[in-house]
């Protein structure tokens, strides 16, 4: 029996235990038990980001060296506390150790590595033996909170999120009652979650990406990974880790521990500067990883080029770690592996293909100077390769939201790098899937009655570089969708590309979705 219909079973043999966590257990069904674990998580979420610096007193901070465009931290580093919580969940360094952990920063590309590892691991598993069982913790989700804790790629089930969520809670219920401050905030409790859900589910390996930063995210309590990975480095969260390249390759380094392997993707020279000093400041050999001429030509799964340079750093991050784990077997990553595991993976939102009749839509979750760039190549490259009928109509949808980044410095680069497009149709979008939802993560009103000051400055830079287009703005995801639709009614194709924050790419991939659907790689005919 699989991993995953077998859980359907310990759900009911775990019930009369989980009973004693919650009053009434039997009068709720696994969906009423899911949102009430979801309460609990989104219950740790802070209404806004700390705008106090940190105590002085924190030794941790004392690393921290005085850099040009160095980070400006606020509240307290996500670190702290987790080994204090790891203990009262009653698991210690040890036994976290023992999980086999690959650890991941970076500033692009973290999800598709972390995603080409655990696939090229788990087509060796299925060959030899070895891994099983493989973990798989990134973050943030796309549609549903328990994609960001996976084993062997399948979302952890519902009863089986909800079943963990509810003991991590009562385990750290015991001590006491805490005030929210002294309590593990969204992003920690769902680290120490993956954590604990690994460790009882008895993974072979392990593999966490980070959630920005490295030095201190809250997933570097780990001590001793096997292996540690940084992917292509760029200017991003710079209020947390500096507008300077040398401060953000301080903060990803922070990941590297002595005794583990370390592996990059090429950086510019700075970047690769910083992280060669932090390296041997902390004794790990560190290899640059250029991208592998063995891997297979003209494969989707390797478009655009910087999925090869992901999939490059995935595959000398895995040979490293079956050369040190892999004592049962003795047998090396083969070739039919390799190429198993390219074919068979999947990173939904990145890159991504929907097929419908004659609308095509792509969708890339880019919400970056860097990443709008590499989705605008990714754009024109794919749609030339495509089946199409004339007429043909394409059509942007975009939304990004946020504090944190120049959100028009960021559409300023993709309208520049859609220059040559022929996009007919801008339609700018928020948050909101449909008119029922009320995204948390949308600091707009729920419904617009007139454009937000974002999507007009958007709409001021796309007139600018695309005079000709026809420009429309959509108080949400499915009004956006059903536009796009309807422009593209009377044409024989329609390619439309999906891109901005995760948060609309999400919406529009779980509306595209509700229609039965075929994948192959990253791409899904409807």
């Amino acid at each position: 029996m699989s991993w995953e219909r077998d859980t359907f079973g310990r759900w009911l043999h775990d019930l009369q235990k989980l009973s004693s966590l919650i009053p009434d257990t039997s009068i709720f069904t696994i969906s009423d038990l899911e949102q009430r674990a979801l309460a609990l998580l989104n219950g740790r979420r802070r209404a806004s980001r700390p705008n106090t610096e940190p105590a002085k007193s924190i030794p941790e901070l004392s690393r921290m060296p005085s850099l040009d465009g160095g980070s400006d931290l606020k509240g307290t580093p996500s670190i702290l506390g987790m080994k204090h919580w790891l203990d009262e969940l009653g698991h210690s360094a040890a036994s976290i150790n023992n999980l086999n952990i690959i650890h991941v920063a970076g500033t692009k590309g973290k999800g598709s590595t972390c995603a080409f590892i655990d696939s090229i691991l788990r087509a060796h598993g299925r060959r030899t033996g070895y891994p099983q069982k493989v973990g798989l913790y990134t973050s943030p989700h796309l549609i549903y909170p328990e994609e960001r804790i996976r084993i062997n790629f399948e979302p952890l089930p519902k009863d089986l999120f909800a079943k963990y969520i509810f003991e991590v809670d009562d385990l750290l219920s015991r001590s006491g009652p805490h005030d929210f401050a002294k309590r593990p905030r969204y992003l920690q409790l769902f680290a120490l979650l993956a954590f604990h859900t690994f460790i009882s589910e008895g993974v072979d390996a392990a593999i966490f990406e980070t959630h920005h930063g490295g030095e201190y995210d809250s997933t570097n309590v780990i001590e001793k990974p096997i292996i540690t990975a940084i992917t292509t480095l760029g200017l991003d969260h710079v209020k947390q880790l500096g507008s300077s390249i040398e401060s953000i390759a301080w903060h990803k380094a922070g990941i590297f521990k002595s005794g583990a392997l370390a592996f990059s993707a090429p950086q510019e020279t700075t970047a690769a500067e910083v992280l060669r000093k932090r390296a041997s400041d902390k004794g790990v050999s560190l290899q640059f990883v250029d991208p592998d001429p063995s891997l297979p030509a003209n494969v989707v799964q390797l478009k655009p080029d910087v999925q090869r340079t992901n999939c490059s750093v995935a595959l000398a991050t895995v040979r490293s770690f079956l050369d040190q784990k892999d004592n049962k077997s003795r047998s090396r990553l083969s070739s039919s592996d390799i190429l198993q595991g390219i074919s068979q993976f999947s990173w939904p939102g990145r890159f991504q293909l929907v097929i419908d009749n004659q609308f095509q839509w792509f969708l890339d979750s880019a919400h970056n100077e860097m990443s709008v760039s590499i989705a605008a190549e990714w754009f024109l490259e794919t749609s030339k390769m495509q089946t199409i009928t004339s007429p043909v109509a394409r059509i942007l949808i975009f939304s990004l939201i946020t504090d944190q980044r120049d959100a028009a410095a960021v559409f300023e680069r993709l309208a520049t790098s859609l220059a040559s497009s022929e996009i007919q149709h801008a339609i700018f979008t928020t948050y909101e899937r449909d008119q029922d939802s009320e995204s948390k993560n949308n600091p707009q009103p729920k419904i617009l009655g007139t454009p937000s000051r974002d999507q007009q400055v958007y709409a001021t830079i796309w007139r600018r570089a695309q005079p000709d287009t026809s420009i429309s703005f959509e108080p949400t995801i499915q009004g956006a969708l059903a536009l796009a639709r309807k422009l593209g009614e009377d044409h024989g194709s329609v390619q439309t590309l999906i891109t901005g924050s995760q948060h609309l790419v999400g919406g529009a991939l779980s509306l595209l979705q509700t229609m039965e659907t075929r994948e192959t790689g990253n791409e899904t005919e409807i």
